[in-house]
């Protein structure tokens, strides 16, 4: 099996970011994870990744100010970012597409959801 693409998993809450770094891997991607908006700019100067699932109720730097600094510079806006959130009122949503997410998924979610949507945004088949 080839090696399948990069993402980061951003979140501060170490259980997300097992849960989903598991469904991840179980499906072949290199999976990097950070606890931190900050954490993860810092990481990203080693590797860029080719895709993002981004919590976005986090302390000091929220996933929505992370999301704003991604897309307005010009070495990664192209990436893609997944919001994986609980935050579920159209308005959030709507705010995260606006700030230019391109994928929101709620929690609590499914593996199913997770992939299905780093498909569309890596263009993949069914996995």
């Amino acid at each position: 099996m080839a090696i399948k693409e990069t993402i980061f998993v951003v979140d501060d809450n170490p259980d997300i970011v097992n849960i989903v770094k598991a469904v991840l891997e179980g499906k072949g991607y290199n999976v990097l994870c950070a606890y931190s908006g900050a954490e993860l700019f810092t990481r990203m100067k080693e590797q860029r990744p080719d895709l993002i699932i981004l919590d976005v109720m986090m302390p000091e730097m929220d996933g929505l100010e992370v999301l704003s600094r991604l897309k307005s510079a010009s070495e990664t806006s192209s990436i893609p970012v997944i919001l994986l959130t609980a935050k579920v009122q159209y308005e959030d949503v709507l705010g995260g597409y606006k700030l230019g997410a391109d994928y929101y998924i709620t929690k609590p979610f499914t593996g199913t959801q997770l992939i299905n949507g780093i498909n569309l945004l890596l263009g993949e088949g069914k996995s």
